[in-house]
């Protein structure tokens, strides 16, 4: 029997890949695979195998079941569905409303600022420009006028004069996202408030700034002019309050000089009633006067005494002893005098005082008097300048930008919300999504 030709062992791969081929394919393209070798020649072709098998084991290729082609499941599909139920349909119904349904909103912008009209104090102006490199310093009125704005009573205030219900009303309840109900109360009221009007306040330069949205242009303008009209107003109740403050503390400052004054003079008279000294610096002059004339003639006295004793030489001259008589009543007047101004009592009816203490205390009293009439001066000039300072005002609102008449509505920005809307519709699916697969997988 001749010998069968045998099959090389490099075409093992090339079968592996037709095997791995569809059916329809494998059974057109014409096969190289040879004929079927007879039962007695198996024992010859196992040994081949095995030999080949040897020389290159790496080569054979395991034969796996062929892969199903790849088809649509449930889960596919619910995941589709929550895709377009989640973001494509909100995100078409949301471009719709705001292409097609909602109003035009126009802007109108004003900015103004508060002015302080004073004199600069260069410590103070130290002291302040270190409190803003540090950040901390006192409030302002900017910072009063922006809390105001945002506040309920410039709300009820505007709305009495101009109706804002009415305003924000209009398009309702066709658009009722950005349209107000005309049936609200005042605080939802104040939360649309706080959406129409938008306030941009820069603390470093104390410029704030409004961008008023409305309905209407001619809308937009007449809420503007109202919240400027109502900060000038309340910057006007600042200036009342301060001038009211200043002049109120000045008066009373005045009152307690004034008080303190009456009670030093009426001491004054007290003393001068009790111990009918009018002046006790006059008093002590004139007690100085009477002590140097009456030196004054005990010299006198003691120069006669001398030229007497130069003119006679009999010690029984009765004018020797009459001039001795005039020295020693001198000389005891002035002792007396002297005595006086130390620890003689001043007799004064029947009261009887020292009079070291009674000018103690005038002059105790002299001092509370002066004290009290420089008091008086100082706050008279205190009240001067407060109402010099109150004629005038201080404060002042100070618009550099008018409220402005739109021309274009800019509002609602709709490619931007409708852009927002579909990013953060996809960020959430994803996320959910997302957290839904992994806890599937977990099971």
């Amino acid at each position: 029997m001749g010998q069968k030709p045998r099959r090389d062992p490099d075409a093992l791969p090339e079968r592996s890949e037709r095997v791995r081929s569809n059916s329809a394919s494998a059974q057109n393209r014409p096969t190289s695979t040879p004929a079927p070798t007879p039962i007695a020649d198996a024992p010859e072709k196992q040994s081949d195998t095995d030999a080949r098998g040897r020389r290159g084991g790496e080569r054979l290729t395991t034969l796996r079941p062929v892969a199903s082609p790849a088809r649509m499941r449930s889960r596919h599909w619910g995941l589709i569905a929550s895709f377009v139920l989640g973001v494509l349909l909100p995100t078409a119904v949301s471009i719709v409303y705001l292409f097609f349904v909602s109003a035009d909103q126009f802007a109108s912008t004003v900015g103004f600022t508060v002015r302080r009209e004073e004199g600069i104090d260069a410590t103070a102006g130290l002291f302040g420009g270190l409190a803003q490199f540090t950040g901390t310093g006192v409030t302002s009125e900017s910072d009063i006028l922006y809390e105001f704005i945002h506040s309920q009573e410039i709300v009820e205030t505007i709305d009495a004069r101009v109706n804002l219900r009415g305003m924000y009303s209009r398009h309702w309840p066709i658009d009722p996202v950005f349209a107000l109900d005309p049936s609200v109360a005042i605080e939802d009221l104040l939360f649309h408030w706080q959406r129409m009007v938008r306030i941009s306040y820069d603390q470093s330069t104390r410029l704030i700034e409004l961008r008023v949205l409305a309905f209407s242009a001619e809308d937009a303008r007449r809420i503007a002019d109202e919240i400027l009209l109502e900060g000038q107003r309340k910057i006007n109740d600042l200036n009342t309050a301060a001038r009211q403050d200043v002049m109120r503390y000045a008066n009373e400052d005045l009152d307690v000089a004034l008080e303190r004054l009456k009670k030093s003079r009426e001491a004054m008279t007290q003393f001068r009633i009790r111990t009918q000294i009018v002046d006790p610096d006059s008093d002590i002059q004139g007690r100085m006067g009477v002590l140097s004339t009456l030196q004054q003639q005990l010299a006198e006295a003691l120069i006669a005494y001398d030229l007497l004793l130069l003119q006679t030489e009999m010690d029984s001259d009765p004018r020797i002893a009459q001039s001795l008589r005039r020295i020693e009543v001198i000389r005891d007047r002035i002792a007396a005098e002297r005595n006086t101004f130390a620890t003689a009592s001043h007799e004064v009816g029947e009261l009887s005082e020292n009079y070291p203490e009674l000018i103690a205390e005038y002059e105790s009293l002299s001092v509370d008097r002066e004290y009290a009439e420089e008091s008086y001066r100082l706050a008279l000039a205190a009240v001067d300048a407060a109402r010099a300072e109150a004629a005038r005002q201080s404060l002042y609102l100070a618009p550099f930008i008018r409220p402005t008449l739109p021309e274009t509505s800019e509002y609602p920005r709709r490619f931007v919300i409708s852009g927002l809307v579909a990013v953060f519709l996809l960020l959430a699916w994803s996320i959910l999504a997302l957290a839904y697969y992994s806890l599937r997988d977990r099971r």
